[in-house]
């Protein structure tokens, strides 16, 4: 496969530009300067064309700018572009209707709007110390659940996003996430490794750490997304929901990138016959519009008028187009998403075959995990090669995006085809072939 000379001349003439009044913190990938795009493909200023798999982090879920998701904004922009949330609007009223049907739990759900995932993990923070009274919180050792200080308390994938900020914010214990490819804790016969997870916090947290009536929430991620896309150990999910009844507990999950249809249910906890009490949403919601949305059980959501507010969240060009969002989900590509998530699970595990550096393929629907080690026995991460494979792949006219030590994140947009998949297919394994060929190379 020839690869293309990147970043072209209008992209480094802009990427120049951009380094001199944008912030430095901004974790870019490799020199990619988007023009425009149209379902799961986008190209460059340069007029590279490339196909797009990660949506940009799990975002542009019906692709990019889907026709009716533009026609729905552009209805809205005729008719008025911002109220604050001091007031009222129709689009907003009939997106928390929607919410309302498809939130996984069977109460009524009641939805504070937001602009962004970080915010609806804060809404939900501030909303689970209002309710029970209690001050504590449990997350997880590899969750992301954003970067302002309380969300970035619970966030623990890398040490980047807590240095030189601390102190945090206070009442945060993180426990180990049940990664079965990586179990760090021994099981009791007659128990699945999630169920001893919830064991440990059980007795070794619970025990003798923080007392349970002081525990306002438990914080997780169904699927960790910047850890790695794990998928949780069996037992976990049913084990904890127990845990949290006994107790009196909050079960608050972040399906700020795992919701929305990304694993082939509207919520990746639906995959686990759990019903949670609180439910973080953002990414996919709106295919690219900002918005998000803290949704809770209503005898939850009963905070006193002015405990908590914001400017632009449901802003009604972002509600309308997440309306336009759901409806295309549900009629299209929520089954889409699980039939050729399928699909692309089957075809990276015949790559996976032919490449002793995957270590593991793993996912639910389109949110996808490929695992790269240094050896299949030890499981040692292959940080660099997964680095380097994501660099030749975007020269190949593939993007990707990594996360946790050593894995690829698989995230196209839910209408992905199946056309789509093989030619990206080919491009990763041709990434791959090279990068272990370039890795043998250095070794010698």
């Amino acid at each position: 496969m020839q690869q293309m000379n990147l970043p072209g001349p209008k992209a480094r003439a802009l990427i120049k530009r951009d380094h001199a009044v944008i912030s430095p913190s901004y974790p870019r990938g490799y020199p990619f300067v988007m023009d425009h795009g149209k379902g799961t493909e986008v190209w460059d200023v340069d007029g590279n064309r490339f196909l797009d798999f990660h949506a940009g982090i799990a975002v542009v879920s019906t692709g990019h700018s889907h026709p009716a998701v533009v026609e729905a904004i552009k209805q809205q922009t005729e008719k008025f572009i911002h109220i604050s949330a001091d007031f009222y609007h129709s689009t907003w009223v009939e997106l928390g209707e929607k919410l309302n049907e498809i939130a996984p739990f069977l109460d009524n759900a009641v939805t504070f709007m937001t602009n962004s995932g970080t915010e609806s993990v804060e809404a939900a923070i501030k909303l689970a110390r209002h309710y029970t009274g209690r001050t504590q919180f449990i997350g997880f050792l590899g969750g992301f659940h954003g970067r302002t200080v309380g969300a970035v308390s619970f966030t623990a994938s890398k040490p980047i996003y807590h240095r030189d900020f601390y102190p945090l914010m206070s009442g945060v214990t993180h426990v180990p996430f049940p990664d079965p490819y990586r179990p760090i804790l021994a099981t009791e016969p007659g128990e699945t490794y999630g169920e001893a997870i919830v064991r440990y916090i059980e007795e070794q947290i619970l025990g003798h750490v923080l007392p349970p009536d002081n525990v306002a929430g438990i914080l997780v991620e169904p699927i960790q997304g910047e850890g790695g896309y794990v998928i949780p150990a069996p037992g976990f999910f049913p084990a904890l929901r127990k845990l949290c009844d006994r107790h009196g507990i909050l079960l608050i999950v972040d399906e700020v990138q795992s919701g929305m249809g990304r694993t082939g249910k509207w919520w990746a906890i639906e995959n686990f016959d759990v019903e949670p009490d609180i439910v973080c949403a953002a990414k996919g919601i709106a295919s690219g519009m900002p918005l998000g949305a803290t949704i809770a059980r209503e005898h939850i959501m009963t905070w006193p008028k002015g405990a908590h507010g914001n400017t632009y969240g449901g802003n009604p060009l972002a509600c309308a187009a997440a309306l336009a969002t759901i409806d295309l989900i549900d009629k299209e590509y929520l089954q889409n998403a699980a039939e050729v998530g399928e699909y692309t699970l089957d075809a990276l595990h015949e790559i996976m075959v032919r490449h002793p550096s995957i270590g593991d393929v793993r996912g639910k629907g389109l949110m996808i995990g490929v695992e790269f080690v240094k050896d299949r026995q030890t499981k040692e991460p292959a940080e660099a090669l997964r680095d380097n494979i994501v660099d030749i792949a975007f020269r190949n006219g593939l993007l990707l995006l990594g996360c946790g030590k050593s894995t690829i994140r698989i995230a196209p947009p839910l209408s992905v085809s199946r056309r789509e998949v093989d030619e990206a297919m080919q491009m990763l394994e041709d990434a791959i072939t090279v990068a272990e060929k370039e890795q043998l190379n250095v070794a010698a």
